[in-house]
């Protein structure tokens, strides 16, 4: 199976799905490549907007893969995998086109990070979400803390990162962290919240998307999110990050 599917949709849609629901869609160096790729094609004149889903009904995305990371013990280790997603999810916030994040199910830790870098984040009813890294005495690594910052008020945000807990999508929508909350297919749901904008000419489109560009480029978003992935790095050599991995691994083993 693909770990990845990439698909043209209606109206000037590029759909970037995470196929990997048998690991409730983790991501891993295969899924890293095929961001990095859909980033590109989104850059195409007949793309209008690209959209980010996970496949399945469970999950959105469950962040990095614990079992294609848990070999990373060093702090040069680590900050190799958090620095590269930390780089894409730089491209995304900056991507010239609108994007828009379909949590079709849970989004936890780093997939509360890629839905963060996305301009507009929709939720199934009943998912739920949170930036989870506290857990396993790490902080985020690719940038979401930073984006997250600004995308949100200060001491929500904040508040969101130090208690590491899991919120309902009302809460969420409440935060000002999803935008709005969908019952049926994702894909329709998309192409109904982003409706006015799909009518747009695709200059209109990037002429908006740049006023945005040029904000993150002012506060030094690419610096920051590099900075915030060096910082996880060290936290990720440390024992307490070894232990909570290990706590997680076994448990998950034993089901």
């Amino acid at each position: 199976m693909d770990p990845y599917i990439i698909s043209k949709e209606n109206n000037g849609v590029l759909l970037f799905t995470i196929n990997r629901p048998d690991r409730r869609n983790a991501i891993n160096y295969d899924v890293m490549s095929g961001l990095e790729k859909a980033i590109e094609m989104a850059k195409a004149n007949d793309v209008k907007v690209l959209a980010i889903t996970g496949a399945g009904s469970q999950a959105f995305c469950s962040g990095g893969d614990l079992s294609a990371f848990h070999r990373l013990k060093t702090e040069t280790e680590a900050y190799g995998m958090l620095s590269r997603m930390a780089s894409i999810l730089y491209k995304l916030l900056i991507l010239p086109k609108p994007t828009i994040a379909i949590l079709n199910g849970s989004a936890v830790g780093g997939g509360c990070e890629i839905a963060s870098a996305c301009d507009f984040r929709i939720g199934r009813e009943g998912m739920k979400a949170g930036f989870v890294q506290g857990n396993l005495a790490i902080t985020t690594g690719w940038g979401g803390g930073s984006i997250l910052l600004e995308k949100l008020p200060q001491n929500i945000a904040m508040k969101m990162l130090l208690d590491a807990k899991i919120y309902t999508a009302e809460e969420l929508k409440e935060f000002g962290f999803i935008h709005h909350i969908y019952k049926h297919d994702p894909i329709e749901a998309c192409l109904s919240f982003m409706k006015e904008s799909l009518n747009k000419e695709t200059t209109v489109l990037e002429a908006y998307k740049t006023l945005l560009i040029k904000k993150w480029e002012l506060l030094l978003m690419r610096e920051r999110m590099e900075e915030e992935a060096a910082r996880c790095a060290l936290l990720w050599e440390g024992e307490a990050h070894h232990n909570k991995v290990d706590e997680f691994m076994n448990k998950k083993n034993k089901k």
